[in-house]
């Protein structure tokens, strides 16, 4: 995208973008998610399975058309999974699981390495572990931990970086990342935000230099960072408000359909 021109797909983070951390959107956030879907292909990219993406985004939209909702694409678990909205529902396009000995083999792995670390706690609010059948998921103090104790955790990210670091030298077949404020995902090798920007771009038929992205983890050890390194423009915010903030900017700059 190039100096003056306006992008044909705006494409988002989920978490502490749209909205705080497992936490619904604003109905701000919900009226800009429609105008923009009324102008441009949107698009929400993120470590989350597809049950939250229904919690935190779809079931908080406004009502609009058909028409309207069929430009709003859904990739959760980092683009290993592609949903498209229409008057019946969420219409799978893919979804590429793990196979059982991969999700065994890396629950074991997160497991281990956790407890040699002292990452595993004791008492957390909910399971630490996920199977979202393409993706195993890590979060430290459990799945429904409050915000307030999942931005404490680990402020600088160095915890979740070096269990990275031991999970991904422990299981090299597969893809460990760095995921939310407390956790860390693991997929299928070559699985990460830019694997669905390109998905998205096959399917829409939009170039990736005619793409937005917007997210709040753009810095080199972020969950973000693959789509700036793949030449998607970008913009970083810091929380929903900023996102909104920029979305007022934004919107009026695009043409109806």
């Amino acid at each position: 995208m190039t100096a003056g021109t306006t992008p044909r797909l705006v494409a988002f983070d989920l978490d502490d973008t749209l909205a705080p951390s497992k936490s619904a959107i604003d109905p701000r956030i919900g009226a800009q998610l429609i105008a923009l879907a009324e102008r441009v292909e949107v698009a929400i990219i993120s470590g989350g399975h597809l049950a939250q993406f229904t919690a935190q985004v779809v079931d908080m939209l406004p009502n609009t058309t058909p028409a309207v909702l069929a430009h709003i694409h859904l990739l959760p678990t980092c683009g290993t999974q592609y949903y498209l909205l229409n008057e019946s529902g969420i219409h799978t396009v893919y979804a590429h699981s793990l196979t059982d000995d991969e999700k065994s083999r890396a629950l074991a792995a997160v497991e281990r390495e956790a407890r040699r670390l002292g990452l595993w706690a004791e008492e957390t609010w909910g399971a630490i572990l996920e199977d979202r059948g393409s993706q195993i998921t890590f979060s430290a103090l459990g799945q429904k931990a409050p915000l307030e104790a999942k931005t404490a955790w680990d402020p600088t990210g160095e915890k979740k970086n070096t269990l990275r670091a031991a999970v991904a030298a422990a299981i090299p077949d597969l893809e460990v990342r760095s995921g939310g404020s407390t956790s860390v995902d693991i997929t299928h090798r070559g699985i990460d935000k830019a694997y669905g920007m390109n998905q998205l771009s096959e399917a829409t038929g939009i170039p990736l230099d005619e793409m937005l992205f917007i997210g709040d983890r753009l810095d080199p050890d972020g969950n973000d960072y693959p789509v700036l390194a793949m030449g998607v423009p970008c913009h970083a915010v810091e929380g929903w408000e900023d996102t909104a903030t920029y979305l007022d900017e934004l919107l009026p700059t695009l043409p109806t359909r």
